[in-house]
């Protein structure tokens, strides 16, 4: 015997799987007798309460249950190109696979491999939902043929599978999955990127941890720098679920090769099987022969363990790793098929129910309709946001706008008392001069300058009406869209409604504001007392400042007014005739001008209000109704017809709940059958 991790390994004596009382597998042990090496069968005993157990994961593996996101037990077969593989799986299956340069195997390859009394083997292959069935004299062609069909005729590979189905007498009770070789520099007719799609096939297989690795090494290779063995590394640090096996043992130079698998620098956790290479046109029995003999002989492999040499021993320790894994995983597997079937009934019954009659999509209609009308009350007039995720502050953004509106007419230079103070009103008073009584102020001097001032700021409360509905008009299509998700005809109906609606009540809002404007710039009038209280205030400075401007021995050039802030005085003292009519003059409009910006805000404020009332409660039904069962809308039987994102996710999830069915039947199979050997 040897030392090291493989000998201790090699003293256990073999096992098989069995299923005990308790409705799990244990292992058992089996005599090495029972694994034959100089006879055609390679797996000459099985235990027959296993193969229901592979059966079951074939079943769900066809089922295609992995699409849901359900692992299953797998062995998977990697190695660098021109390892062995197809050799190795050749010897396990007793048949031909395709050999030549470059890549061979293109896509994956889903071999399933089931003892088979008769001795009439029973071939065939299964892709792109065919089943073609063929024999050992052609499967090495139809392999070839189903390949292209499925990766194209060029070098190409393609992540769709093909699967293998050998019943043949005396091979091993296994599936197994053999992956591309690897290759890092591509040949003539291969993509440049072919290293990087091979390596993301293989860790696509390799990482989940119910993948049983099987890593196929040359035995002339430095095992550490292999490509494969840092790969499986990569998702199995430990080793415990890789499995190695050691090829052209016969062709390399023997020295030190009992040292590579005994010593497992690499961690192989599973172990090692050397294997000789089926050469030329050996048969399958000559090959086991002569394996066998050189096992037995050869001065060096000969003193490898009789544990882990030769196919039959491969055979076996697949058929057991593959037994306790399938044990070890059986029961989560179960559980993750009646998890993700209750999540897709829970996801059907959440989806709407399909409409069968003009009644029920009416009623539908006015469901939704009622819904996103409430919706809009609470987020644009009630203030109540919880439902609307999007913007948890409707009423209050509202609020900010009109903030902002009015700050912006509040800081504009129109509305800045102290900018080129009294200038324009010097400018309009002598331009306006006429033969008339002194002392009388000019009106039509403080309705020009009110209309320029007026003028000067319309672009504000037009812009702000441009802003204020574009909100809106985000926020009702959101609300709308969000209860119209599932009837793509009411979404589409409810869209052009939506954005017809906030274009009418854009353009009924502007024309409002620009009334407004042309009623502030026609006329002067206020019956608010702040107005004249406000007049009283900045004309008891007069007197002061006009004494300042022309009597102060100082002459300053900046004087302070209370209401106003400093100005400057020095250009004034050019005028000093017309120096109090012009000082009123400001103090007027200084006055009005606050009656007028309030007037702007406070107006503006309940038209909004008013307005967005009105669009909630009134119109935005009549335009939804009109939209749907008008010339463009069609009429309310097209509600009918599901979205394509609610067929296709109805769809989807009905095949999901087909498929988890169907797979949950096999497993309640196999679990009663288990239970029933218990008892």
């Amino acid at each position: 015997m040897v030392g090291g991790k493989q000998a201790t390994a090699s003293k256990r004596k073999p096992s098989t799987a069995i299923l005990n009382g308790e409705g799990s597998v244990a292992l058992v042990p089996v005599s090495q007798d029972a694994v034959p090496i100089n006879c055609a069968p390679i797996v000459s005993s099985y235990n027959d309460k296993i193969r229901p157990l592979l059966d079951a994961v074939d079943k769900l593996r066809n089922l295609m249950v992995m699409d849901e996101g359900i692992q299953l037990p797998t062995i998977v077969v990697v190695g660098d190109q021109s390892c062995g593989k197809s050799s190795v799986l050749e010897s396990l299956a007793g048949i031909s696979l395709p050999r030549g340069q470059g890549i061979c195997t293109r896509v994956p390859l889903i071999m399933r491999l089931q003892h088979h009394s008769s001795p009439q083997p029973e071939l065939s292959l299964e892709y792109n939902g065919i089943i073609d069935p063929t024999d050992e004299a052609n499967i090495s062609d139809d392999i070839v043929k189903a390949t292209n069909a499925i990766a194209g005729g060029g070098k190409g590979i393609s992540n769709s599978p093909l699967t293998l189905l050998v019943k043949k007498n005396g091979v091993p009770d296994l599936t197994m999955v053999d992956l591309p070789g690897i290759t890092r520099v591509p040949v003539h007719g291969q993509p440049e990127n072919i290293y990087d799609q091979i390596k993301d096939m293989i860790m696509e297989y390799i990482k989940p941890e119910e993948s049983i690795i099987l890593n196929v090494l040359s035995a002339s290779v430095d095992f550490a720098t292999c490509e494969s063995i840092q790969m499986s590394q990569s998702v199995d640090k430990t080793g415990e679920r890789t499995l190695a096996v050691v090829t052209k043992v016969d062709k390399a130079p023997a020295e030190g090769l009992l040292e590579k698998v005994t010593g497992d620098d690499v961690n192989i956790g599973l172990g090692y099987v050397c294997v000789r290479n089926r050469i030329g046109d050996e048969t399958y029995e000559e090959a086991l022969a002569i394996a066998h003999e050189l096992f037995q002989t050869h001065s060096l492999l000969s003193k490898i363990d009789k544990s882990i040499v030769g196919i039959p021993v491969l055979a076996q320790k697949l058929v057991q790793i593959q037994a306790n894994s399938i044990a070890r995983n059986l029961p989560e597997i179960v559980k993750k098929i009646n998890d993700k079937l209750n999540y897709c009934l829970s996801e059907l019954k959440t989806m709407p129910k399909s409409l069968s009659s003009v009644a029920e999509a009416m009623t539908a209609f006015m469901q939704i309709i009622g819904m996103a009308k409430e919706s809009l009350r609470k987020i644009l007039l009630s203030g109540e946001f919880e439902e609307y995720l999007e913007d948890r502050r409707c009423t209050a953004r509202l609020v900010e706008m009109l903030n902002q509106y009015s700050d912006a007419l509040h800081k504009c230079d129109e509305s800045d008392p102290k900018k080129n103070f009294l200038v324009e009103e010097i400018k309009i008073l002598e331009e306006a001069k006429g033969i008339a009584l002194p002392n009388f102020l000019s009106r039509n001097a403080f309705l020009t300058i009110l209309q320029g001032k007026v003028r000067g700021i319309s672009s504000i409360p037009i812009g702000f009406v441009e802003q204020m509905w574009s909100y809106v008009e985000e926020v009702v299509i959101s609300v709308l869209m969000r209860h119209s998700e599932n009837y793509y005809q009411l979404q589409l109906s409810a869209r052009r409604a939506g954005h017809n609606l906030m274009a009418k009540m854009k353009e009924r809002s502007t024309e409002w504001m620009k009334e407004i404007v042309d009623m502030e710039k026609l006329a002067d009038y206020t019956c608010d007392p702040e107005y004249v209280s406000e007049w009283n205030r900045l004309m008891s400075q007069q007197n002061a400042f006009i004494d300042g401007v022309l009597n102060d021995e100082k002459r300053p050039s900046v004087v302070a007014i209370e209401g106003v802030g400093e100005v400057e005085v020095g250009v004034l003292r050019q005028f000093p005739h017309v120096l109090g009519h012009s000082c009123d003059l400001k103090m007027r409009l200084t006055a009005y001008w606050k009656v007028v910006l309030r007037r702007f805000v406070d107006c503006m404020a309940l038209h909004l209000q008013l307005s967005v009332s009105n669009l909630v409660n009134k119109e935005m039904e009549a335009e939804i109704v009109n939209e749907l069962m008008g010339p463009c809308g069609g009429d309310i039987e097209r509600m009918l017809e599901e979205s394509p994102a609610v067929a296709v996710k109805r769809e989807k999830l009905n095949k999901s709940i087909k498929k988890l069915r169907d797979s949950k039947v096999v497993v309640e199979k196999i679990m009663d059958s288990i239970n029933s050997y218990g008892d």
